[in-house]
């Protein structure tokens, strides 16, 4: 499919882990299993572009009356993070963290897509608890984003 496809496919060899390739798409779906809970992966090769993107959905779905906050939350844990970004579906509360990474004019490497790749694990499984607390626990965004980061 593509350079980046390949070494995207290569890494997660390399890891052992168990993959599934999207039919027809540079596209893998994975799912993963962090201290925080388990939840959806999905790495996206952009070939035309030079770009991969790897993203992370929390496990639940953000229920309307919630979303406010939970963007709230969001927005706070943003503001920090030096590499991706939390997005949320305002239409049907699909909560994701992204990474990226724009290889135009270079070469991806099995290194960069570890990076990429576990980078975004940890930062879900760190902000997965503040999500739920605010969904589930009543917590405000403010009190929620002070417990996942102190």
């Amino acid at each position: 499919m593509g350079a980046i496809y390949d070494t995207t496919v290569q890494f997660f060899k390399e890891e052992e882990w168990v993959f599934v390739e999207i039919e027809g798409k540079p596209a893998l779906s994975l799912n993963y299993a962090g201290k925080s809970g388990t939840w959806s992966c999905f790495a996206k090769a952009e070939e035309d572009k030079e770009m991969l993107l790897f993203y992370s959905y929390c496990p639940v779905k953000v229920p309307e009356n919630k979303r406010p906050l939970v963007g709230d939350f969001l927005t706070r844990a943003n503001y920090g993070l030096l590499i991706g970004n939390f997005e949320m579906d305002y239409n049907d509360g699909e909560v994701r963290y992204k990474t990226s990474i724009d290889v135009e004019g270079d070469q991806l490497s099995v290194a960069l897509v570890k990076r990429l790749v576990y980078d975004n694990l940890a930062v879900m499984d760190r902000y997965l608890p503040g999500v739920l607390s605010v969904i589930y626990g009543g917590a405000s965004p403010t009190e929620a984003i002070a417990q996942v980061e102190s």
